[in-house]
């Protein structure tokens, strides 16, 4: 297909290049694109709470579907290029992840650079994973079922958290969801720059996004800021991946779902021919009936491998 799903034309027609924007108008403006007309999906609970993080506390929001549980629990780290988004901005997305994939959802409002450029956001998402598999029996979870995911910058700090988890003997973490994650500050990708409209994001707006979100560029070299540059990717949790064609960022979230899967790691990897970034953000209002694909595609890959992973358990024990 040579053009974007007319759906997603009409949703970012208006949206301005990020880029041209000073942070504060970007934030504003990212918030708006987010919000949502009708009411948000009904839940069983909904919590905000602070958990422990390596600088001061860290807000959260948890949501708790209906049903008896235990539930599996997905940490869900929002998007936003590092720099724009928050609990509030992504609470019907939550919500609706929490509802449709049968998941407590705990949502981390981790620091934002520039005012906290790396590795602060990614050491708060770090802290609230770390809660999170600690606390399972008084959040109702499930601890053999702990998934951390996130979309854009939040599929980055999704794919880091795996990474130091591994590294430091952190937290058993079951699966990643990376929704056309970033996972490289460096640019080989590039395919010159066009500011094409209609595409909502584009490369001038990732390198402004990677310049405010890293110091120094010595600091992208790190494989907790660009996990594709990681040597080893083998011993990671399973992963869905899913791309998009029409985003600066499907390659290298090719890229990505490939050395995962050339490490030894199961991937599902879907690209969406028709889409653009940021539409999996519109599983509420307006309604973008590929998002609803793309959640009901998660949840069923979710299943399969926790139902792998169950059978596998009662073989052995067998």
């Amino acid at each position: 297909m040579s053009e974007p799903h007319p759906d997603m034309e009409a949703i970012v027609s208006d949206v301005p290049p990020l880029h041209t924007l000073s942070v504060e108008e970007a934030r504003a403006g990212y918030a708006d694109y987010l919000s949502v007309e009708r009411p948000p999906a009904s839940l069983a609970d909904v919590q905000d709470s602070v958990v422990p993080g390596p600088d001061g506390s860290v807000p959260i929001r948890v949501y708790t579907p209906d049903g008896p549980g235990p539930f599996p629990v997905l940490v869900w780290m929002h998007g936003g290029g590092f720099l724009l988004g928050d609990v509030e901005s992504y609470d019907p997305v939550c919500r609706v992840l929490a509802d449709e994939l049968d998941c407590i959802v705990v949502s981390p409002d981790y620091r934002l650079a520039p005012e906290h450029p790396f590795p602060a956001g990614l050491r708060d998402c770090y802290a609230t994973v770390e809660w999170a598999a600690t606390r399972t029996e008084i959040l109702g979870a499930d601890s053999d079922r702990l998934i951390v995911g996130g979309d854009s910058a939040g599929g980055n700090l999704a794919a880091a958290v795996s990474l130091l988890a591994r590294d430091k003997g952190g937290p058993d973490i079951d699966y990643q969801v990376l929704v056309y994650p970033t996972t490289t500050f460096s640019y080989e990708f590039a395919d010159g720059g066009d500011d094409d409209a209609g595409y909502f994001i584009t490369e001038p707006d990732l390198r402004w996004s990677w310049e405010h979100y890293l110091e120094r560029d010595i600091d992208g070299m790190s494989p907790y800021a660009s996990p594709l540059r990681a040597r080893d990717l083998s011993g990671l949790p399973p992963a869905t991946v899913l791309t998009a064609t029409f985003d600066p960022l499907q390659e290298e979230g090719i890229a990505y779902a490939e050395r995962l899967a050339d490490h030894g790691v199961a991937v599902e990897h879907t690209n969406y021919d028709d889409m653009i970034h940021s539409f999996f953000t519109n599983v509420a209002e307006p309604r973008v009936e590929r998002a609803w694909e793309a959640v009901s595609e998660i949840d069923a890959h979710l299943r399969d491998a926790f139902d792998r992973e169950t059978e596998v358990e009662r073989l052995l024990a067998a």
